[in-house]
């Protein structure tokens, strides 16, 4: 009987559908075998040990609640140690998942590799907040253990309006009943810093300028540069609102990117992004949140002059190496 080789594909395991058209639009223009699952719709065999893709790309985003697919987040935990197990190669596989779906977990790493952070305490229940509050310079901000884009933040400007909302009971700590009390860092000049990496190394970084009025910094949602220039926003929904964000490119500093480098390899997280503030109140640099589901810059040839699905899809076909089977 004769045997034909056919490629096994690569697996993007997602389940937003929007954010990923720039990855899909470059796999596409390669020709390269791929397919797409739904993390919200999903099985898998616990008796099955040989994987059936060369590469499988976790791009499951802990905001999923926000739309209704809460199921997947813890669900995908056990889903990628069951591929580790079974040898499929992942990227942003279990380890990674692990950090992006619990922020105290990511300051534990930060204060393990002395870096700094803006100061937090860690809460199971409401009742607790306010005590650990305490010592923590105001404005301070809640902060649901799993988020993403923004949700679950909620800032106080003193412990009179924290005890009010405790007792008006309007503070969620979010789906695993766990979230940071955590000092509020007011940005110099307006903008939050955020580098990309990609194997664990430095890709690019852009400064974001926030409006104040959002926590949601999604760099595929920005609406323009700093020179007014607007940016086509096409990893979004077509409907989604202008946000009044803005941004540039930059290089940080080389500590800067050791730091960050040293921060995505000790987390095992393969593509992602770190943001970092600087204090205006006293120019002390704070890293304060590390993204696995880390989506590029709108617009990215104009903001940072190349386009980063390419490098990332570049990282993708030599990770999945072409694995053949026999048919």
């Amino acid at each position: 009987m004769s045997t034909s080789a056919s490629v096994k594909p690569i697996a993007i395991y997602h389940e937003h559908p929007d954010w990923f058209k720039p990855l899909f639009e470059e796999l596409d223009a390669r020709g390269l075998p791929y397919v797409r699952l739904n993390a919200a719709e999903h099985t898998y065999d616990l008796a099955e040990d040989e994987t059936p893709y060369s590469l499988f790309f976790n791009r499951m985003s802990p905001s999923a609640y926000l739309r209704g697919n809460e199921n997947g987040i813890f669900y995908t935990l056990g889903l990628l140690a069951h591929l580790e197990r079974t040898g499929t190669p992942t990227v942003n596989g279990h380890k990674a998942f692990q950090y992006e779906t619990n922020k105290a977990l990511q300051l534990s790493l930060l204060q393990s590799l002395g870096l700094p952070y803006p100061k937090a305490r860690v809460i199971n229940h409401a009742s607790q907040a306010v005590k650990a509050a305490e010592g923590l310079r105001f404005p301070i901000v809640v902060k649901a253990n799993i988020g993403g884009s923004g949700a679950g933040i909620i800032k106080y400007d003193s412990v009179e309006a924290l005890e009010q909302s405790i007792a008006n009971n309007e503070i969620d700590l979010g789906i695993d009943h766990t979230a940071l009390v955590q000092e509020f860092i007011p940005a110099r000049g307006g903008y939050i810093h955020r580098v990309e990496t990609l194997g664990g190394k430095y890709l690019y970084a852009i400064k974001v300028y926030t409006t104040g009025e959002s926590f949601n910094l999604c760099p595929a949602d920005i609406c323009q540069t700093t020179t007014g220039v607007e940016l086509v926003r096409n990893a979004c929904a077509l409907d989604a609102p202008k946000n009044g964000l803005k941004v540039e490119g930059y290089t940080p500093e080389q500590e800067v990117i050791d730091a960050i480098e040293a921060i995505m390899q000790n987390s095992g997280i393969d593509v992602g992004g770190i943001e970092y503030i600087i204090d205006d109140r006293d120019g002390q640099i704070y890293y304060y949140d590390v993204n696995a589901l880390s989506n590029f810059v709108a617009d990215a040839v104009n903001v940072i002059g190349f386009n980063p699905h390419k490098k990332l899809v570049d990282y993708l076909e030599k990770k999945a190496q072409l694995v053949t089977e026999e048919v």
